[in-house]
């Protein structure tokens, strides 16, 4: 079959926020609009809802009047299936379970043309699967939207092992017709986003399950790193049982791989009906939310006859930059060493280091220096304002570099957050594990690498992909930390990406 789906008329099944939003997309792109709901009315109500949503759009300046009614015009609430016997594409938003999507489409088969193309707008339920027993399963696509639909750009084109290319590649032009920024991506467990983006959750559960850190700590760093909200808050708003639901799928669908075991520290919240924003409490109480997190107090920098900065990377560069602007008004210059294997400042013989993965104790006793901290990765890429960094210290460190330690800090321009000493502080162990779930989505053949960034950026606002963090970062950088991990924690959940093993991968991103 080679369907043409440009301006064909089309079949949305299920009226809720996703639905109705699919409708609208689709008629403001010019196809007619059938809108079909099980529940009596409701395909009305959400048509009545539309006009409101576009009437607004027009009083705001953001369409003409007459496009919106132009758009209006074009949905037609129905009663049954069969009046959608003409529909040349199938989009369906019903409940989310296989049996209800199956018995559909097995309807819909009895009514439409053999070459009609069906899309289920699934989140994570296989594609291989929903297919299995209708006649013509080459015809079923995955066909993902983001809420809310009209504003999201991403959609995830979702093959299975029957669908046929060039029907994806149908459905892949059409989201582009519409305006959309579709990425082709293979039918596994949590296609491209909500695979690769389960350990941006898994690494604060993880660090808040050992204490390492208190949430809003957690989340002022990860804002700092460019991320419009942190994990935490992100949680609450997505609502604990919702996030726990998705992790405990993608967890089963994989076998029960340990890389996305749920978190013990979720489920008490869910057990315990701290849903997050919807419930009034989760990590934080609401309507008040995230707590403004008060300046940790810092002492001045004392008086140092050498500080020498370590690095050749852009990091070093910049600590380069910012340490020369900060010792100028005291007639000092930095010296600075590029090869000597590690990133950070040496001040009279005390060390802060770039974290590369191991824990503070484990840094000091290699490097035989006592008076040493790791800090976490900087902000390269986000270009944030807020400046918050996790640093830990040694704890074989003096009482007067302990508190030395973030006084050099703050001179860099940054807001030194102490947390435990533990494996890969907080944005540098996420963005490793972040890199590397996309290292091996790109290996089992799910995406490409320019699929899962553009993915990660549309469709949850990531400031940058994985591979373009690992483009700013290095595969051997993003290995030690991993292989850190591992070692720290020892079991299946940091093992490394083979994608990232290989020699090839690790010197540049293809």
């Amino acid at each position: 079959m080679t369907p043409i789906l440009s301006q064909c008329p089309l079949l949305v099944v299920g009226a809720g926020i996703m639905g109705s939003g699919i409708a609208q997309v689709a008629a403001q792109a010019g196809h007619p609009v059938l809108l079909f709901d099980m529940r009596d009315g409701a395909a009305a109500e959400a048509r009545a809802r539309l006009a409101a949503t576009l009437d607004g759009l027009a009083a705001k300046g953001k369409l003409t009047a007459e496009a919106a009614q132009a758009a209006m015009s074009r949905i037609r609430p129905i009663g049954t299936l069969a009046e959608a016997r003409d529909a040349r594409l199938v989009v369906e938003a019903i409940v989310e379970r296989i049996e209800a999507k199956r018995e559909l489409f097995r309807q819909l088969e009895e009514l439409v043309a053999a070459d009609a193309v069906f899309a289920s707008n699934t989140s994570s339920i296989s594609i291989t699967a929903m297919a299995n027993g209708l006649k013509h399963p080459g015809r079923l696509v995955g066909m993902h939207f983001f809420n809310p639909v009209p504003v999201m750009k991403l959609v995830e084109v979702i093959s299975g092992l029957s669908t046929e290319p060039v029907v994806a590649e149908a459905v892949f032009q059409l989201s582009l017709a519409w305006g959309k920024a579709p990425v082709h991506a293979r039918s596994t467990p949590g296609f491209i986003v909500n695979r690769i983006a389960r350990p941006y959750y898994a690494e604060a559960l993880a660090l808040l399950q050992e204490r390492a850190a208190e949430p809003q700590v957690l989340d002022a760093c990860f804002r700092a790193a460019g991320f419009r909200m942190g994990p935490c808050e992100l949680m609450d708003l997505i609502g604990h049982d919702t996030n726990f639901a998705v992790t405990s799928s993608v967890y089963e669908a994989n076998f029960y791989d340990k890389r996305y075991m749920p978190s013990l520290v979720q489920r008490e919240l869910v057990d315990g009906g701290l849903l997050g924003r919807k419930s009034g409490r989760g990590f934080y109480t609401y309507p008040a939310g995230v707590p403004a997190l008060p300046a940790p107090p810092c002492e001045r920098p004392a008086p140092a006859l050498r500080v020498t900065v370590h690095g050749q990377d852009a990091i070093g560069d910049m600590l380069e930059e910012a340490a020369g602007s900060a010792l100028a008004p005291m007639g000092q210059i930095p010296a600075r060493q590029r090869d000597d294997g590690w990133t950070g400042l040496d001040i009279d013989g005390a060390r802060l280091v770039l974290t590369e993965g191991a824990p503070a104790f484990e840094v000091a006793a290699v490097m035989g220096v006592a008076d040493l901290a790791v800090f976490d990765r900087p902000a390269a890429l986000s270009g944030s304002a807020d400046r918050s960094l996790a640093y830990a210290v040694n704890a074989g460190a003096g009482a007067g570099w302990r508190a030395q330690a973030p006084a050099w800090l703050r001179l860099l321009g940054f807001l030194p957050l102490p947390v435990a000493d533990t494996p890969g502080l907080v944005v540098a162990r996420t963005l490793a594990m972040l890199i590397n779930e996309a290292a091996d989505a790109v290996l089992q053949g799910v995406c490409t690498p320019e699929a899962a960034d553009a993915a990660m950026r549309l469709g949850v606002n990531y400031p940058a992909g994985p591979f373009e963090w690992l483009q700013a970062w290095s595969g051997p950088g993003v290995a030690r930390v991993v292989d850190a991990l591992d070692s720290a924690y020892r079991g299946e959940r940091y093992r490394l990406s083979p994608w990232l093993r290989r020699a090839d991968h690790r010197a540049s991103v293809p």
